[in-house]
């Protein structure tokens, strides 16, 4: 059914006179007539009967009419969604990891909430792999997503990626331990998380440059249940420098090379002029 037919028969319904309703679209009695006569044949039904000199909506015409408030609506809010001068507002689904939406995202969140209170935006935890693959699927519009400059992550070639911050790691080690380099622990139980590899990929560059092969015996997401491993003397690991880990924590500088990891919004190609999205990923770039 042709869009414009249906709102032809919408504003036949409300002011009942062919001729008012070529005023109100701006067109001519006849285009009115000849649009609702195709209309009819698109439906298979009469749409129309006489009414004296006039005409009226037959039952079917009625309701189509009334369905025709439905689809016009919903029409009208799909060009006003897609349209890229238009506020912005609706749903945006952001998946990312914890320090990126605590740093970027609710701050993000907060500016936008006065500037665009239309923007809906949902909030989902989910490791670079995870979000990634969300995004793929179009589950996700927005991923935050993470690697280290020693282990540069793949992007597709559909991915849009602006770079938002980097942090320097170290290597978290029991507070008594904190005067020993990385090849003094060789010998140590190492952790990694475990929902991503990003990190393990860095640590297995970081070891064979200083000459061993790390053994990795804990995999845990939650750095704060890393900082409890750290202190209870099973295992070392990468951390952030500069976080307040719990107390009997060290993180050790590295030095040539150090490490560093880089954070990103991930958007999927041809997708970054839906006002939404663009509103927020504008501001976690520009911060």
């Amino acid at each position: 059914m042709d869009v414009r037919r249906l709102r032809m028969l919408l504003e036949l319904s409300r002011l009942g006179s062919m001729h008012d309703v070529a005023e109100t679209l701006g067109t001519t009695t006849s285009s009115v007539s000849q649009g609702i006569a195709a209309l009819s044949r698109d439906v298979g039904s009469p749409l129309l009967e006489p009414d004296g000199r006039r005409v009226r909506l037959t039952p079917a015409g009625r309701r189509l009419a009334d369905h025709a408030v439905t689809i016009l609506a919903a029409v009208d809010a799909a060009r006003l969604d897609l349209d890229p001068t238009a506020e912005p507002a609706g749903v945006v689904r952001v998946g990312g990891f914890a320090s990126a939406i605590r740093r970027s995202l609710l701050p993000a969140i907060h500016d936008l909430r006065s500037t665009h209170p239309g923007l809906d935006v949902r909030i989902h935890e989910y490791e670079p792999i995870e979000s990634l693959d969300l995004l793929a699927r179009d589950d996700l519009d927005l991923a935050l997503a993470y690697d280290y400059d020693l282990a540069p992550a793949e992007w597709r070639d559909d991915h849009v990626v602006s770079p938002l911050w980097d942090v320097e790691w170290g290597i978290g080690v029991p507070t008594r331990d904190r005067h020993l380099g990385l090849a003094d622990l060789a010998d140590r139980d190492w952790i990694v998380n475990s929902r991503n590899t990003a990190d393990e990929d860095a640590l297995r560059t970081l070891a064979s440059r200083a000459g061993f092969v790390p053994r990795v015996v804990h995999r845990i997401d939650s750095l704060e249940l890393v900082d409890d491993l750290v202190v209870a003397g099973r295992g070392v690991a990468l951390l952030p420098r500069g976080r307040a880990s719990r107390r009997g924590v060290s993180v050790v500088r590295l030095r040539d090379p150090e490490v560093r990891l880089r954070a990103y919004a991930v958007t999927r190609r041809g997708r970054g002029g839906w006002p939404p999205l663009r509103a927020v990923t504008d501001r976690l770039v520009t911060g």
